[in-house]
């Protein structure tokens, strides 16, 4: 028993020191003039010092904040070292729903990501600082995120994704804060419309890019996932659909992301030096 517990103490050391890195970061928002957290997942093992890296930037949910990912699914160290990527979660706001709010100047979350964050991580950390190294995904409110403002902003990432997406704010109306964010409906009608990524496929971006889209078979948003698949289709978008089973939680999302992480995998090794 004695032999058999100091190979298990060195084996776990040996594992340890090719952990990757999780910083813990407070990144200024000028736009918003606040500090913003933020927590990168940095790969450790095989990455050579001088090794440029992809970045994948993950997004948490409503009511959700940056860390959910790190202390709920504690497994994206192991992803962030599997596949040699980067990993960033930046906080959210709760329910900023990503968003430049039109009515609330304190929620600029849409600048913050696009224009702020995306400037202090390649200016800060050794990434390959253009769209092709570059995704987004998230779950949630964060999964409308991603795929907001990959169309919003086409020329700073070339894949995005969406797990258990509330791909819909036209219809979420009460509880989840987008009419405080948007404003009244009434008033509005144009946000409202636009802004949903329902709606926004329909506008052909100016770049192509790489789209994954999964939610559970018993996840009450999945009409919606359904809704835009179909769109999807229609249009002649190409992207890759996934139903499992699986409910709106982190069980869903926890085994997600690793099929997430493969597909920007293959994505950066498809267009690593282009």
């Amino acid at each position: 028993m004695k032999k058999l517990t100091t190979t298990f103490c060195f084996l776990f050391v040996i594992v340890s020191l090719f952990a990757a890195r999780v910083d813990s970061l407070q990144v200024y928002s000028v736009s918003m003039k606040k500090h913003v957290p933020v927590v990168v997942v940095m790969p450790t093992e095989g990455i050579a010092a001088d090794k440029k890296v992809p970045a994948l930037y993950l997004l948490h949910g409503a009511f959700g904040k940056y860390n959910n990912w790190i202390i709920k699914v504690p497994a994206i160290k192991q992803l962030a070292d599997k596949y040699g990527m980067m990993i960033v979660c930046p906080d959210g706001g709760h329910t900023s729903w990503y968003f430049d709010s039109p009515i609330d100047s304190t929620y600029r979350y849409e600048t913050f990501i696009t224009k702020e964050l995306i400037a202090y991580i390649d200016t800060n950390y050794p990434t390959i600082a253009n769209r092709n190294g570059r995704a987004i995904t998230g779950l949630s409110m964060g999964g409308h995120g991603g795929i907001f403002l990959t169309y919003r902003h086409p020329n700073l990432f070339s894949a995005c994704g969406s797990t258990s997406g509330a791909l819909h704010v036209s219809v979420i109306t009460r509880g989840y804060d987008v009419e405080k964010r948007l404003g009244d409906p009434a008033a509005n009608p144009s946000y409202w419309k636009d802004w949903s990524v329902l709606n926004i496929i329909e506008n052909k971006p100016i770049e192509t890019f790489k789209i994954i889209i999964d939610c559970g078979t018993e996840d009450r948003v999945l009409p919606m996932n359904r809704a835009v698949h179909e769109k999807m289709l229609q249009l002649k978008i190409p992207h890759e659909y996934i139903e499992r089973p699986g409910g709106h939680d982190f069980n869903y999302w926890a085994e997600s992301i690793h099929h997430q992480a493969l597909f920007f995998y293959r994505h950066f090794q498809s267009v690593a030096g282009s």
